[in-house]
C-alpha cells in the first residue's frame, strides 16, 4: 500500500514475493515465506524453492541501500525468513542503515560485502555459496550461527563492533584451501565459534579479540594443508577456549558447565595449530581437547604469553607440541596430556608455577623434561628445578638437578663418563648429602681400625698426646678443623699414601655435606 505521497510506492516490475518484501520492509515486520513443512523449509536441503519464495538480489540491495521510508510510527528493517535470494547479493562499499536479519534463507550466489558498513547484520541458519566481506565494518554484531558456507568466507581486516557469532556454522574451503580467512580481523567483544565445523584452514593471523575467543565443541579439519588453525600474532584480551560443549537442547556453550551425565562434544582439531607470538590476557584452555596430527604437523605455541595454560587435553599420537620461547605464569597440566619422546619441544619455555591435575609424580615429570630434549639441554631441567625450589619442594629440585647430571653424563667421553658414574654412586653428584655423610662415617670406622695397626713414631718424642687412631683418622678426614692429632705423628711407607687418599676423600665428602647443609639452611 502506498503512503499517499508516492515516495514509498514500489517500483514497477516487482514480483509478488518482492512486493511483499517491500511492504514488510516499510512496516519493519518479518517477511516469512516458510511453508511449515520442515523438510521443504530446510535451506540446506535439496527441495527446490520456486519463484513464489524467491526475490532478486538487486531488489534486496535497493531496499538496504536506498529503500523507501518507513510507515508512520514504524522503523524500516529487512527481516526475511525462508526466502531465496537469486543472483549475486552485491553491497560492496555501501552503507546499510536498516536493521538486517535473514533466517533460514537461501542465497543462490555469493554474498559480496567488502568495505560495507552495517549497524548489525544477522544471517541465521542460511545457505550461502560464499561470503566475501573483507574490510566489512559493523557497529554492532555480525551473527552467522548455523549457516552453511560452501566456498569459504573472507573477513580479512574486518571490524566487528561487538560480537562475531559463528556458533554451529559449517564452513567449507575455498579454492585456496581456506575455510575462514580472518587475517587482521578485529572484534570488539567476543568471537564465538562454538560447535562450528571448519573444513579447510581457519586463518586468524594478527586478529584482535576484545574479550574471549571460544571454539568450544568445534571441529577443525584440514586434510588439504598443514594447518587447520593458523593464528600467529593473535591477541585475545581474556581467554582462548578449545574446550568441550554440552550436547543438549539447547546446547551448553559460552562457559556453561554441563551437568553430570550430559553428553559433551570435545573440541577436535585434525591438522596443525599455530598460535605463535600470541597474547592471551587470562588463559589458553585446552581441557579435553583432541589433536590429530600428522608427523610433520605441530601444535605450535612458540613465544605465546599468557598467565595460565591449561594443558589438559589428549596427548597427540603423532606430530609435535612446541612451547619454545613461551612465557607462562601458571601451567596446569596432566601427565597423560603430554606426548612422548620426540613429540615435545620447549627450549626457552618459562613458567613460574606448576599445578598438576591428577597423579603427576616426579618420575613422570622428569620423563616430561626428557621427552623435550632429544639431545641434552640443561635449560628445561634447571627451569623445573627452580620452579620446584620456589614452591618449597627442595628435595624434588635436587632430584631434578641430579637427573640433569645423569643426562649430561651420557654425552661425555668414556673417562669422564666413568668418573661420573663414580660420583653418582658415591655422593650422587652432591645432591644427596646424606649419602656423603654415610660414606664419611664408613671411611672413619674402617680407617680407624686400619690406623690402629699402623707404625706411627712421634715426630718429637715426649711432645705428643696419647695415640688415638679414631681421632687421628677424624683429623685427616675433616678439612680445616684441627683436632691436634695428625701433626704429632709420622707415617711411613704405604701409610703415607693411605693418609693422603683419606685427606682427599675427606675434602670431597665434607664439601658435599656442607653444600647440602647450606641448601637446607637456605630453604629454611
Amino acid at each position: 500500500m502506498a503512503d499517499g505521497t508516492g515516495i514509498g510506492d514500489p517500483p514497477d516490475g516487482l514480483t509478488a514475493a518482492e512486493m511483499g518484501m517491500w511492504q514488510a520492509f516499510r512496516n519493519g515486520t518479518v517477511y516469512d515465506l516458510r511453508s511449515g513443512d520442515a523438510t521443504v523449509d530446510d535451506p540446506h536441503g535439496g527441495h527446490p524453492w520456486g519463484s513464489e519464495r524467491s526475490v532478486r538480489a538487486r531488489i534486496v540491495c535497493w531496499l538496504l541501500l536506498d529503500g523507501p521510508p518507513a510507515l508512520a510510527g514504524r522503523v524500516s528493517s529487512l527481516k526475511l525468513a525462508g526466502v531465496q535470494i537469486t543472483d549475486v547479493l552485491d553491497l560492496a562499499g555501501g552503507t546499510v542503515v536498516p536493521y538486517t536479519e535473514m533466517k533460514h534463507c537461501r542465497f543462490e550466489k555469493e554474498v559480496l560485502l567488502p568495505e560495507t558498513r552495517f549497524a548489525t547484520l544477522r544471517l541465521v541458519d542460511c545457505a550461502v555459496p560464499r561470503l566475501e566481506a573483507a574490510r566489512l565494518h559493523t557497529e554492532g554484531d555480525l551473527h552467522l550461527p548455523r549457516c552453511r558456507i560452501h566456498n569459504g568466507m573472507r573477513l580479512t581486516d574486518a571490524h566487528i563492533g561487538t560480537d562475531l557469532l559463528l556458533n554451529q556454522a559449517v564452513v567449507y574451503r575455498d579454492r585456496r584451501g581456506n575455510s575462514i580467512l580472518g587475517d587482521g580481523l578485529s572484534v570488539g567483544q567476543d568471537l564465538q565459534a562454538e560447535m562450528m565445523e571448519s573444513h579447510g584452514q581457519l586463518s586468524l593471523r594478527g586478529a584482535k579479540i576484545g574479550v574471549s575467543l571460544s571454539l568450544r565443541g568445534s571441529l577443525l579439519t584440514n586434510p588439504y594443508g598443514r594447518r587447520a588453525l593458523n593464528a600467529p600474532q593473535l591477541t585475545v584480551e581474556r581467554s582462548l577456549y578449545l574446550t568441550p560443549a554440552g550436547l543438549g537442547n539447547p546446547s551448553l556453550t559460552s562457559g556453561a558447565t554441563p551437568a553430570r551425565g550430559t553428553r559433551v562434544q570435545r573440541f577436535e582439531c585434525q591438522g596443525g595449530i599455530r598460535l605463535d607470538d600470541g597474547r592471551f590476557g587470562d588463559a589458553i584452555d585446552l581441557t579435553q581437547a583432541r589433536f590429530t596430527l600428522q608427523n610433520d604437523q605441530e601444535l605450535s605455541l612458540r613465544r605465546v604469553q599468557t598467565p595460565e595454560l591449561r594443558f589438559l587435553g589428549e596427548a597427540p599420537q603423532r606430530g609435535k607440541v612446541v612451547l619454545s620461547g613461551a612465557r607462562i605464569v601458571t601451567l596446569i597440566d596432566r601427565s597423560v596430556s603430554w606426548p612422548g619422546p620426540g613429540g615435545l619441544q620447549m627450549g626457552g619455555f618459562t613458567y613460574e608455577n606448576l599445578v598438576p591435575q591428577g597423579s603427576f609424580p616426579l618420575s613422570l615429570r622428569l620423563s616430561w623434561v626428557a621427552a623435550a630434549t632429544a639431545e641434552y639441554n640443561p635449560e628445561p631441567y634447571e627451569k623445573l628445578a627452580t620452579v620446584l625450589r620456589n614452591g618449597g619442594e627442595d628435595a624434588d629440585a635436587r632430584e631434578v638437578l641430579l637427573a640433569k647430571q645423569r643426562r649430561r653424563r651420557e654425552t661425555l667421553p668414556l673417562a669422564a663418563k666413568l668418573w661420573g658414574y663414580a660420583q653418582d654412586w658415591t655422593v650422587a653428584y652432591g645432591y644427596r648429602p646424606g649419602r656423603a655423610a654415610v660414606w664419611m662415617a664408613v671411611l672413619w670406622a674402617i680407617s680407624a681400625v686400619a690406623f690402629s695397626r699402623a707404625d706411627h713414631p712421634a715426630i718429637k718424642p715426649g711432645e705428643h698426646p696419647n695415640w688415638n687412631p679414631a681421632l687421628f683418622t677424624l683429623d685427616l678426614l675433616l678439612p680445616v678443623i684441627n683436632l691436634g692429632q695428625d701433626s704429632y705423628w709420622q707415617l711411613r711407607g704405604g701409610w703415607q699414601w693411605f693418609a693422603a687418599v683419606l685427606i682427599l676423600l675427606g675434602w670431597i665428602l665434607a664439601t658435599t655435606v656442607a653444600a647440602g647443609a647450606t641448601r637446607l639452611l637456605r630453604r629454611s
